[in-house]
């Protein structure tokens, strides 16, 4: 399947201590390599290769598509205020004001936000006696995280800063060690710096799955019994028990943008979740840390020796929703052969208990536990940038339904 192509529009402004934020202009539209939307590397290099000045990107604008990927997408940018832009063919920016305050918005996203992440994380290096041997390099930024790549002697170090409500990843990672998720080299709330992981999974199928299963459920199987250190740490407690209320109240906010055999699937769904729930627990699978996107992408590493990485959705709650996310972009052959692995797992970690039963209970219910998290995603994301997850939430709500559906 061809993927639409992204054309950029940048708005410069820059940050001036005495007088005050400054909005300069747009720039002309220019195509940029990657289609998704939350890439800044390809913008900042077109800028540079286009117009020779350097722009840091702080945050989206306005999109010509209501969905990622590809389309005119417009990015507030920050300048040198030092800079000469005397040359450049900037038009005046008239959709709003980029500059206007917005108490939702993160701290990367404001001027000067990156400058001071960069020396918090030029600190934590030097504290590590660590040189840097280059430029800090942006990847990424949106509304959950921001991504900076910094070449050290050591290699590569990411330095990442995510929002309130991925605040524990950090410290999660820490407790983790190095055994599960690359070296955390530093961790505040909100923002660590993390060792290099070479090997990307995110095409990687047949057996080698097999070793990152065991990976996470060995993880899983030794905090099952320390629920209290995970609260400590700051993880959302998302326990089947204690999300109902919050699926019914999402239900609710949400259920006008489904369509009438959806809503009335849903109705029947909400009506048997507490019943269900105590039959997903009584198949003996212990609620537990979750990772929250457990995907092939989300593991590093080469020949069966893996690292996890982006902890930041993580939550206590059921694994076997570890195993829905895991197995449900896969081809027919490896889900059956993942889910299997999952299964074995459970079996000889917790002798007795039922996982496939309590995964097939689960599969109209994990979506549900995805439409809650969107929807506070939502709810604490600055308004311009909610295009990201417009849909996300009745989505979510959409696959349950449908879920249940078959099942009846």
């Amino acid at each position: 399947m061809q993927v639409a192509g992204r054309e950029a529009v940048v708005v410069l402004c820059s940050r001036d201590r005495r007088r005050g934020d400054r909005l300069w202009g747009a720039l002309p539209p220019m195509p940029v390599v990657a289609p998704w939307w939350p890439e800044a590397w390809d913008v900042v290099e077109a800028v540079r290769q286009r117009f020779g000045i350097d722009v840091t990107v702080l945050r989206l604008l306005t999109t010509s598509r209501l969905r990622m990927p590809g389309g005119t997408v417009s990015y507030l940018a920050e300048i040198n205020p030092a800079a000469d832009l005397s040359e450049l063919p900037l038009t005046p920016w008239t959709a709003g004001d980029p500059l206007a305050p917005e108490p939702l918005r993160q701290a990367w996203a404001h001027p000067d936000g990156p400058r001071r992440l960069v020396a918090w994380a030029q600190d934590r290096l030097e504290a590590a006696g660590i040189a840097l041997r280059g430029v800090p390099e942006q990847r990424k930024t949106w509304n959950l995280s921001t991504l900076w790549r910094l070449p050290t002697e050591r290699g590569p170090v990411w330095l990442k800063a995510v929002p309130d409500f991925f605040a524990h990843e950090g410290a999660l990672m820490q407790r983790l060690g190095p055994a599960v998720t690359p070296e955390v080299y530093a961790a505040e709330p909100g923002r660590l710096l993390l060792a290099d992981a070479p090997g990307d999974n995110m095409e990687t199928r047949g057996p080698a799955l097999a070793p990152m299963v065991d990976l996470l459920t060995g993880v899983q199987a030794g905090w099952a019994d320390r629920i209290q250190d995970l609260l400590a740490l700051g993880v959302p407690d998302r326990r089947l028990a204690a999300e109902i209320p919050r699926i019914e109240q999402v239900v609710g906010e949400y259920e006008a943008g489904l369509d009438a055999t959806d809503r009335a699937d849903l109705e029947r769904l909400l009506a048997g979740l507490a019943t269900r729930a105590t039959a997903i627990a009584d198949c003996g699978v212990p609620e537990t840390l979750t990772h929250g996107d457990f995907h092939p992408g989300n593991v590093r590493g080469l020949n069966g020796r893996f690292l996890i990485m982006d902890w930041g959705d993580s939550c206590i709650s059921h694994p076997m929703t570890d195993e829905l996310a895991f197995t449900r972009p896969l081809d027919p052959a490896d889900r059956e052969s993942a889910a299997d692995w999952f299964m074995t797992a459970w079996r000889g970690l917790v002798p007795g208990c039922e996982p496939e039963r309590a995964a097939e209970l689960l599969r109209p219910l994990s979506p549900l536990i995805g439409a809650v998290a969107y929807a506070e995603f939502v709810r604490q994301i600055e308004p311009d940038e909610r295009i990201y997850h417009i849909d996300d939430v009745c989505d979510h709500l959409a696959i349950a339904a449908a879920e249940y559906r078959a099942r009846q």
